[in-house]
């Protein structure tokens, strides 16, 4: 039994060095916007403690002298009007009056802090200038940097860790995939458990013994059945052929005797294809062709004869349009088991009208007027209420035609069901 071995689309490894690599990158990212947001804030925080001394200082000179004075640093300095303000900070302040931080024009950079007299007299402005003062903004091109290299450093880690851990994770997982995949009906594994590690992978490897062993036995006992109904079906059915064809060369029988001995004889060599046929199917095998096609219309009319009792009260009419070359390529048994279950179904199911059987486009068609086939119908013993079988019938249809890749097509309308399907097989891909 030859079989392909199709790899998995997405590897369970690549998956998890995957999820490692994303929580390291979210995980740097945040790092790197925490350590520049406190870079950032600090040195806010330290200008801003600066403004507020020399603000505390200028308020309370004010008080004592009604003036301000000049500040102890170099870089800040006192405005009396906001029409002062250099650098547009004017116009934005005015829109922003809480805004206590603004970009000046080449590159200079502003702190503004309001001083407002203790005698609520006009207020005026500590504007300190701190581009020379900076550190961080200087520094953000080679922060960044770092915390990229430091960053892709981390990954490629993080990469190395999980390929290690996921190979070291899955490495059980994908030994027992892959003697699973190397399992068959005639290739199965006696003991293998004790091989994998007592954890999860352990657990399933025990259930997937057990249920290997259950499969074997079950396998064993459907063997010795095919091969043990082979031989008592196929001995009879032998014995009554040899005994009807010795039959047959008895002289003095008459006409009708021997036209019930051919019966029997045809019957039998029926019966012995369908014996083969369905030991076949059991056994996953397909019948091979007959080597030249078969003509369908004789074999058609022996199948309507044969399950002609099933139109005894009936008005109903058969119509054959089956052209006498009409030709099919499968094996004699299939094509008989096809008919004899299609034809039978549709006289069962059928109280009156017409049925119409006909070859079209390399098709057999069977039309009825009877009840429509649902997809139910073709599971075995699913059967309709008015049907007198065991519900076998489709279910075996259904079991050849997937079996020898056969097209079978159920067309069901409100007035007529229409089975039909490809009198030869599919190509081989």
């Amino acid at each position: 039994m030859s079989r392909s071995s199709t790899p998995p689309r997405r590897h369970l490894r690549n998956r998890l060095m995957l999820a490692f690599a994303g929580f390291t990158l979210v995980v740097a990212a945040l790092f790197g916007l925490y350590v520049a947001v406190f870079a950032y804030a600090v040195e806010d925080m330290f200008f801003n403690g600066l403004l507020d001394r020399e603000a505390g200082e200028q308020i309370e000179h004010h008080a004592r002298t009604g003036q301000w004075k000049t500040p102890r640093e170099s870089w800040m300095q006192v405005i009396a009007s906001p029409d002062q303000l250099p650098d547009g900070i004017a116009g934005t302040l005015a829109a922003e009056p809480h805004r206590t931080e603004f970009p000046g024009v080449d590159g200079r950079h502003y702190h503004l802090k309001r001083l407002q007299p203790a005698d609520t007299g006009k207020p005026a402005w500590l504007l300190a200038e701190v581009s020379q003062l900076l550190v961080v903004r200087p520094q953000r091109a080679a922060l960044l940097q770092l915390l990229a290299w430091t960053g892709v450093a981390v990954i490629s880690l993080a990469l190395l860790l999980g390929w290690w851990l996921a190979r070291r994770t899955t490495a059980p997982l994908s030994k027992l995939a892959q003697l699973v995949d190397q399992t068959d009906p005639q290739h199965m594994p006696d003991t293998f458990a004790a091989e994998f590690p007592n954890d999860e992978v352990g657990v399933l490897a025990e259930r997937l013994q057990a249920l290997i062993a259950r499969i074997r036995a079950f396998v064993s006992r459907e063997r010795e059945f095919t091969r043990d109904a082979s031989h008592e079906l196929r001995t009879p059915l032998a014995v009554i052929r040899s005994t009807t064809e010795r039959l047959a060369r008895e002289p003095g029988l008459s006409t009708s005797t021997r036209q019930g001995l051919a019966h029997i004889q045809q019957s039998t060599l029926q019966l012995e294809q369908t014996v083969a046929m369905l030991l076949t199917l059991a056994r996953e095998q397909a019948l091979p062709a007959d080597g030249q096609p078969l003509r369908v219309l004789p074999m058609l009319e022996r199948v309507v004869i044969e399950q002609s009792p099933l139109l005894d009260g009936k008005d109903i009419h058969l119509d054959l349009d089956v052209p006498t070359q009409a030709t099919s390529t499968l094996p004699a048994a299939v094509l008989q088991v096809l008919l004899a279950n299609l034809i039978g179904n549709a006289f069962a199911h059928t109280d009156a009208g017409q049925i119409r059987v006909a070859v079209e486009a390399q098709r057999l068609c069977i039309s009825n007027p009877g009840v429509a086939i649902s997809n139910d119908a073709l599971r075995p013993f699913v059967k309709d209420e008015a049907s007198s079988g065991f519900g076998l019938g489709l279910a075996i249809v259904r079991r050849l035609c997937d079996h020898h890749g056969i097209d079978l097509v159920i067309d069901n309308t409100e007035q007529l069901t229409t089975v039909s399907f490809a009198l030869a097989t599919e190509p081989a891909p």
